[in-house]
């Protein structure tokens, strides 16, 4: 079954090329089909288009699908185009004829369209949510060992004193920044489409209001050629975001490759979270974290992808647009697996309390020193040629007592107010506050 079908087939490699990956693509899809078809088909009975006897009828066989759908019994069958077809065919086979009229003042375009937002809208919730496990995690390692100094770096070169507080927390924080690109593409999936058809608008009197409401959308997207544009762009969006969260994860899974290796040994994992050599006995690899790397670098490949595919087409809907579900679809579950295993390794992570005791780290306390001569009067050029000089020689010897103050550093990590900020974003997808 085609929904344009005019009582011909196309030829069959035309037909398999065209219709692609759509089947097994449109069964992540059904269940938003469904809804928005009940809420489209409430509003046609509202303007007359349906009569009061049928409503009923087509509300309760659209349930029966739904519950096949989330029950799991529910295929595209063979030789039907896509899902839209398929609700629409079973409805038919229920309710004869009336299972013909829930397509009225609609097109597949905006059909598709509004599939793909509520579809978005709940995998950008559950990104939100897996960010906000992860941050949480962060933040709760961060003030876990806030007192624990770690080699800052500059260059790849040992720099000044950090802290295991100041690097987890600045993961933390870093997803917040992450979170507003998601929150934004969020309010772009946000808009209902509903209603613009082929993208010129129906000449039913359509209530695009009452479906916006219905499907418990922000607002519209009011101009009908507008939301047709929205198809590439909304998915940009969400590119943008997820490649955003995926370069502070990549970011982060380097940092624990390299801290793991034995020239550092700043933090472990226990031996089952680890792998081994087919011929070197002794080593324990971070695979998780190559393998998360990896697959944080695909993702941030995301926006490219899609900007190809969708640079310089020309105005209204174009089959290229279909292609875009291939690429983005499974990054959402690539995005999820990413901070799922991140969140599970942190949990056992091991910590190197004793990492300066290494004279190799001397180094890193000439700007204490140098700091510590200014507060006592010397000029700073003067305390800087003085520690420099000492370094030259040979003769420094580090305090190395660390007192840091002001806002963000060592011995004041500002937790709360991170956290403040993390809240203030995290509502824009109706997500718990906290933990």
């Amino acid at each position: 079954m085609k929904l344009w079908d005019k009582g011909y087939e196309p030829d069959k490699l035309i037909e398999n090329f065209t219709v692609g990956n759509d089947r097994e693509l449109d069964l992540q899809l059904a269940r938003y089909d469904v809804l928005g078809s009940m809420a489209h088909i409430r509003m046609l009975a509202s303007i007359g288009l349906l009569g009061a006897d049928e409503l009923p009828l087509l509300l309760d066989g659209l349930q029966a699908i739904l519950n096949d759908i989330d029950a799991g019994r529910f295929t595209i069958e063979e030789g039907i185009e896509d899902i839209h077809s398929e609700v629409e065919l079973l409805l038919t086979q229920r309710l004869g004829d009336i299972g013909k009229k829930i397509h009225s003042g609609r097109s597949r375009n905006d059909q598709v369209l509004v599939d793909l937002k509520l579809f978005f809208r709940d995998k950008l919730r559950e990104t939100a949510q897996g960010v906000a496990t992860l941050f949480h995690r962060l933040q709760s390692l961060s003030e876990q060992h806030k007192d624990v100094l770690m080699p800052g770096y500059t260059h790849l070169q040992v720099a000044m004193p950090s802290s295991f507080g100041l690097w987890f927390g600045a993961y933390a924080e870093t997803l917040v920044d992450d979170l507003r690109l998601l929150a934004a593409a969020y309010a772009v999936a946000d808009q209902n489409p509903l209603g613009s058809a082929a993208g010129y608008g129906s000449s039913f009197p359509l209530n695009r209001t009452m479906t916006t409401q219905l499907l418990g959308f922000s607002t519209l997207h009011y101009n009908v050629v507008a939301a047709q544009m929205s198809r590439g762009k909304t998915e940009r969006a969400i590119a943008a975001a997820l490649s955003a969260i995926a370069a502070t994860l990549g970011r982060f899974a380097m940092d624990v490759c390299l801290f793991m290796c034995q020239n550092f040994a700043f933090i472990s994992f226990p031996d089952e979270f680890t792998t081994g050599s087919s011929i070197m006995p002794h080593k324990k690899n971070p695979d998780v974290f190559e393998i998360m790397r990896a697959k944080c670098n695909h993702l941030q490949s995301l926006p490219n992808e899609i900007a190809l595919m969708t640079t310089n087409l020309p105005l209204g809907y174009q089959r290229d647009f279909q292609l875009l579900k291939d690429v983005l679809f499974p990054a959402f579950s690539e995005m999820a697996a990413c901070l799922q295993l991140c969140d599970v390794m942190l949990q056992h992570i091991r910590i190197n309390r004793d990492i300066l005791d290494d004279p190799r780290y001397d180094y890193l306390f000439t700007v204490e020193d140098v700091n510590r001569l200014v507060l006592s009067g010397t000029p700073f050029r003067e305390a800087y040629r003085e520690v420099g000089m000492q370094v030259q020689q040979g003769t420094y010897h580090p305090t190395r007592t660390v007192h840091h103050t002001h806002e963000g550093s060592i011995g004041n990590l500002c937790t709360e107010q991170i956290r403040q900020k993390f809240d203030d974003v995290i509502q824009s997808f109706g997500l718990p506050k906290s933990e």
